[in-house]
């Protein structure tokens, strides 16, 4: 399934919509697609000229690839410059997601940039590429290229260049909710990285690790090419109580920062348990 149709919502009723997606790899829904759905229903009952500009999502069950998800809307506020939504998932089960999203006018202001992209990285086309989705392409940055050339806070580091396999057609709007179908792709392998299991062999690592996506945090920054690549550098800033915070930054190829993303992990080794 492409990331269009992934992305396209059914209407059922005021600030009501369904959305579905593929059987992915492991089972279940990918938290991405329903993060990227959630903020699509928000963008529906806001106005064009407010785009979002932030988003924080808790995921609170595992979705159901069999069955349809009901995005239901809550218009919190509509101001002149801002606009507050929030957005509950909701299948069968009960809620699967609880989402809220803020959107501004655009402002005109001073532009700052205080962060770079790792020097001399590889091209996206240099490297080998790899994604278990048809929605977006993905090449892995190897680590002794990126940790050679410039540190960043935390442990354990996870980066590549993402790009959505087809163009995107639609507005800005669009664009963010694809950058954050991909945005939940690398945050857990940054927090696997700091963890003690990653010296594990692959054979070994992957039967152990049980992992799920606890919250995720957006911040757009400046207007994303979703169908351009971008460089996703994640680090993993603390481990403990089986949860683990990865922070990344999103680096369009001409090193502009276009995005921070935030998430919770939960890592079980479960071995321990035995």
């Amino acid at each position: 399934m492409d990331l269009h149709t992934i992305l396209d919502l059914a209407d059922h009723g005021r600030d009501v919509f369904v959305g579905i997606g593929p059987r992915y790899p492991w089972g279940g829904l990918y938290g991405g697609q329903i993060v990227a759905q959630a903020l699509m229903a928000a963008t529906r009952t806001v106005p064009d000229e407010l785009p979002v500009h932030s988003l924080r999502a808790y995921f609170i069950r595992r979705g159901d690839h069999d069955e349809p998800v009901r995005y239901e809307v809550d218009r919190i506020r509509d101001g002149r410059s801002f606009a507050t939504r929030r957005v509950v998932a909701r299948q069968a089960v009960g809620a699967i997601l609880n989402l809220e999203a803020s959107f501004q006018r655009d402002e005109r202001s001073a532009d700052v940039e205080t962060l770079a992209p790792p020097p001399d990285l590889p091209v996206p086309e240099a490297l080998e590429q790899s994604s278990w989705s048809a929605a977006f392409e993905r090449a892995f940055v190897p680590s002794d290229r990126v940790s050679a050339t410039v540190e960043r806070d935390g442990r354990g580091r996870a980066t590549a260049w993402l790009r959505t396999a087809e163009p995107v057609e639609g507005d800005r709007s669009t664009h963010a909710a694809a950058l954050a179908y991909m945005s939940d792709d690398l945050p857990t392998d940054a927090v696997v990285q700091a963890h003690p299991v990653r010296n594990e062999p692959d054979d070994v690592l992957y039967k152990a690790l049980f992992t799920a996506s606890l919250d995720h945090t957006i911040w757009f920054h400046r207007p994303i090419e979703a169908d351009r690549w971008h460089v996703h550098d994640f680090t993993c800033h603390t481990f403990v109580g089986g949860r683990g915070l990865s922070l990344g930054n999103v680096f369009a190829l001409d090193g502009t920062h276009v995005a921070t993303v935030a998430q919770e992990v939960l890592l079980r080794d479960t071995r321990e348990r035995d």
